[in-house]
């Protein structure tokens, strides 16, 4: 169950924009779905701990991430989530390795070589890196970058896992083939995941529940199948408007 009740004003300039998210579900693969700018990430942020919300709560299975009633707000670290990001986020002074082992170290120093636990090398094996552990990320390629930063999030064995737009950066052939990757590891992991995404296609394989999100709020819910329809009949909600910037 993710239960998300929560609202923050944000400025910028002479600019207000006001986050008000209301989305109660027990479906295990849930898609954010909206144009730039709607509050997409910035829910993600908030349920990540990187934006503190001016009030509600944030609840995954349970776990209450954020109650500023009770005044609870988990460090990112306390809540153990696994954070897909759109450009990937791995750290070019590093090798493969030490970024897979980034997040399982504590400390202001670099993780070292040859330094990985059990719970990391088993997703090196699972994603076939072990022949790139000692290249850097501007030596691998698309796929291979992808599927370290999946190593990194998972490693740390998340109670929920988001995905911020993680296809966005690869070609056709290879979308396809690591969008069936992701769905397969999503029925074997059985882990809560939380997709951004601009793509009906990426929706419908990679979740069961489609949270539309305008002007920082949630304006409806559908099956992923019924994506595309909607977009049809709506014209509020057409693929131009919902297109990423």
């Amino acid at each position: 169950m993710i239960e998300i009740n929560i609202a923050r004003r944000i400025y910028a300039g002479n600019r207000e924009f006001q986050l008000d998210i209301q989305l109660e579900s027990k479906a295990r693969r849930i898609a954010l779905f909206g144009p730039s700018g709607s509050g997409k990430t910035l829910t993600v942020h908030a349920i990540a701990g990187l934006m503190h919300p001016d009030s509600g709560y944030i609840r995954v299975d349970g776990c209450t991430f954020f109650d500023a009633g009770k005044n609870i707000f988990l460090t990112p670290q306390a809540r153990k989530l696994g954070y897909l990001q759109q450009d990937y986020g791995l750290f070019p002074h590093l090798t493969v390795e030490q970024n897979i082992g980034f997040g399982l170290k504590r400390g202001l120093f670099n993780p070292r070589r040859h330094s990985l636990p059990q719970e990391a090398t088993r997703w090196v094996d699972a994603f076939g890196l072990q022949s790139v552990l000692h290249s850097y990320p501007c030596e691998i390629s698309g796929g291979q970058k992808q599927r370290t930063a999946l190593a990194r999030a998972l490693s740390v064995q998340p109670r929920l896992l988001l995905l911020d737009e993680p296809l966005s950066a690869l070609d056709v052939g290879l979308r396809r083939k690591m969008r069936e990757e992701l769905a397969t590891l999503q029925t074997t992991l059985q882990i809560p995941t939380i997709l951004i995404t601009h793509d009906p296609d990426d929706a419908v394989v990679l979740a069961d529940e489609v949270h539309m999100i305008r002007d920082g709020k949630i304006v409806g819910c559908c099956h992923p199948s019924a994506l595309r329809e909607l977009q049809s009949s709506t014209p509020s909600m057409t693929l131009d408007a919902l297109k990423m910037a």
